[in-house]
């Protein structure tokens, strides 16, 4: 009989023998919350890194094989074991891992912080000050390709941070093994001797979920909330605490609209250095900070009358980003981040030009349980703008079990045209065993900005969310007064009140094709601060599917009555002030990823302020091996008014060549019909050791129309950078 039949008719027997066992047996996932052991070790018996798990040390760590599926049926024995062995010395945590796996491995992605979540994965959460909220997340696929990433607030996960660790792995005939090696130098902790900790596994084939802790369907990835208990870490060297980062960049530059002005080879030396002033609080300086590693922002063609929102990017600002976050989801990243009194990218970018960041000071972490962000940087003239000093200072405190309480304050304007300071504070409430085991959040938040010409004002509100299964929901309620300007924050829309809400239902099958079924209705109602209404959408119906084999259908259908100032569209279309109603068809297909061939199709047809938008979004991925990837993105907006017609299109091509899980070579081409801009990056990494790398990247910016392509500026740099470690 073959070991997939007998694992079969052993998983059948376990599972009739827990229907069969009294119901007070019964494992109350509600309240679970398991404990491993780390096992301390001497630093000469420290296991090689090289995915090889026949090092003997690894036989004095207890095993930790207790694993649940989560999908497709949850608290059910996963179909393939895991085994996880954790060790430690003075400087560093060990994760031994045998994923056991008779079927065939999903692995094609071999790029560092690459999408690896669409092959097998293994991921390791940790959250040394048990804060319940935010972690630190380690990745691994079969290839040996890494990403890391911080939780921010249960909410976000920021996978632009990097640091210092190692994993190597092996595919065997019968599963594959992993040997992470993560430094104590490298992540945040405190005095704690038990650390917050989970594991996860996806069997990418199966598109089968499995976790250590929080054995709840509902529960997003990013949510630690019931994240289980690592014990025994003590006796940690923390050295002198300090970390030394120096960068050498020589860079040629052409400018050919103007090549006596802003052309030739410059050299740029610069740093951070971080120093652990306590190990759960780190201080940082940077001098001259460079930003030459980071990727281009997704091109984008403005079609509304609000500022559009672009991610933070650049590695020294998403240090420890968690540090600074405020309002919980009513101000989330990924939930609406109108009116946020913090957004670095406010920071060394200037009227949508870079400005040189000169130095700056930042300390992040925690003390004694309070949470501290705080940060002064220094830029330089540039972009109509003189020399400015820019701060924000953040500070939280725990209260109740999983919530709560902060207040933040920022200073600087980035143009130098005014004085401003903004002033807040929030209170993030959390509980996961509400309701008979339930998770409930409510996040509200106050602040005020003071400016020397705006004048000042407020922004306030709350978002109550009830994320569960089968039923979930949510409600928010937003203010932002007219004059309200946080000139180191983001404002899209301002003298709004807005009230939005959400219910949704998810039935789950089992032995269907058909994993889950979703059908649910939002709302949403914007008026101004005379209640005169500005948007309304009294009702968004859709329905959404996920199959067994990882495909996601979805329909919605919503009408919008949206009245509006005069503005102009693209090409000077004028959209005369009025009010409109139009009605809107939605569709989205998404294929699974792992495949070769994978997409994304997005459709959306529907009124528009007097005419119809056809809008269209495709995004293709092919992965033929592990050393070859490419994508190709197509955006088209068709818009046709009663006073002129146009058609956007916005193109983006990504490829990489990935010789070795550290070593990558990318390219990045972006266009688009309206600025006839086209943007063009290749940057070649190599991270030959540990915290040592090279980067050379070449980037052109040109105008392309029709048949004639004109470079305005092109640059080409090396920087070669090296973390010293003391």
């Amino acid at each position: 009989m073959s070991k997939r039949r007998w694992r079969g008719v052993v998983g059948a027997a376990v599972a009739f023998i827990a229907l069969c066992a009294p119901p007070s047996q019964a494992r109350d996932f509600s309240t679970y919350r398991p404990t491993a052991s780390a096992t301390r070790i001497s630093p000469a018996e420290a296991p090689k890194i090289d995915g090889d798990l026949s090092d003997p040390v690894w036989n004095k760590a207890r095993p930790i094989e207790a694993f649940y599926q989560l999908e497709p049926e949850e608290g059910a024995p996963p179909s393939e074991k895991t085994v996880v062995r954790v060790l430690y010395d003075e400087d560093n945590l060990y994760f031994g891992i045998m994923a056991y796996d008779d079927g065939p491995i999903t692995a094609r992605i071999k790029q560092r912080d690459g999408d690896i979540d669409s092959d097998d994965i293994i991921r390791i959460y940790l959250d040394p000050d048990m804060t319940r909220r935010n972690a630190y997340i380690f990745e691994v696929n079969p290839l040996g390709a890494r990403r890391d990433g911080l939780i921010q607030n249960n909410t976000d996960v920021i996978y632009e941070w990097n640091t210092i660790w190692q994993a190597k792995t092996k595919i065997m005939p019968n599963g594959w093994s992993v040997e992470v090696k993560i430094p104590f130098r490298s992540i945040s902790y405190g005095s704690r001797a038990d650390w917050g900790f989970d594991l996860f596994r996806l069997v990418r084939r199966a598109n089968e979920r499995i976790r250590w802790s929080s054995i709840n369907k509902a529960i997003a990835s990013q949510d630690i909330t019931r994240e289980g208990t690592l014990t025994g870490i003590t006796g940690i060297r923390k050295g002198l605490g300090l970390d030394v980062q120096a960068f050498a960049l020589t860079r040629y530059q052409q400018v050919w609209d103007s090549p006596h002005t802003g052309t030739g080879i410059s050299f740029r030396p610069s740093g951070n250095i971080y120093y652990k002033i306590t190990p759960s609080l780190t201080g940082t300086l940077t001098y001259n900070t460079d930003f030459s590693d980071a990727p281009l922002d997704q091109r984008r063609v403005n079609i509304s009358r609000f500022n559009l929102f672009y991610p933070e990017r650049r590695d020294f600002f998403l240090q420890d980003a968690a540090s600074f976050e405020f309002g919980g989801q009513a101000l989330s990243v990924e939930n609406d981040p109108n009116a946020a009194p913090f957004f670095t990218r406010r920071i060394g970018i200037v009227n949508d030009a870079p400005v040189n960041i000169l130095g700056g000071v930042k300390l992040s972490g925690d003390y004694n349980g309070i949470g501290i962000g705080a940060l002064s940087v220094g830029t330089a003239r540039g972009a109509g703008a003189g020399e400015q000093l820019l701060s924000a200072a953040r500070v939280t405190m725990p209260v109740l079990t999983e919530s709560k309480l902060g207040l933040i304050v920022t200073n600087g304007n980035p143009t130098g045209q005014s004085h401003n300071t903004v002033a807040g504070g929030d209170f993030q409430f959390h509980d996961s065993d509400m309701f008979g085991g339930k998770i409930v959040q409510g996040d509200f938040y106050f602040e005020r900005s003071f400016d020397t010409k705006a004048g000042q004002d407020d922004s306030f509100g709350f978002n109550l969310n009830f994320p569960n299964e089968p039923w979930k929901g949510w409600f928010k309620f937003k203010q932002v007064g007219s004059n309200f300007d946080p000139a180191l924050g983001f404002v899209s829309r301002s003298g709004i009140r807005e009230f939005v809400g959400a219910v949704a239902h998810r039935w789950r099958f089992s032995g269907s094709d058909l994993r889950w079924l979703e059908v649910g209705s939002w709302w949403d109602l914007t008026t101004g601060l005379d209640n005169s209404v500005q948007t309304f959408i009294p009702f968004d119906y859709w329905v959404g599917g996920y199959t067994e084999a990882g495909d996601y259908y979805m329909i919605e259908v919503w009408q919008d009555r949206e009245t509006v100032p005069a503005f102009t569209l693209p090409h000077d279309i004028p959209v005369p002030a009025g009010t409109y109603v139009f009605d809107v068809v939605h569709l989205r297909t998404e294929t699974a990823p792992g495949r070769f061939l994978s997409g994304i199709e997005d459709i959306q047809y529907g009124g528009f302020y007097g005419g119809t938008l056809l809008q269209t979004d495709t995004t293709l991925n092919v992965n033929p091996d592990d050393t070859f990837m490419f994508s190709a993105r197509h955006t088209m907006q068709q818009i046709s008014s009663p006073h002129g017609n146009v058609a956007i299109h916005v193109e983006s091509f990504d490829t990489s060549v990935n010789f070795t899980p550290d070593m990558q070579l990318r390219g990045q081409l972006q266009y688009d019909n309206i600025s006839k801009d086209m943007g063009l990056s290749v940057r070649y990494k190599w991270e030959f050791q540990p915290g040592a790398e090279l980067l050379v990247v070449l980037g052109d910016d040109a105008t392309l129309n029709g048949t004639y392509y004109q470079s305005h500026a092109s640059t080409f740099s090396v920087r070669l950078g090296k973390t010293f470690r003391l």
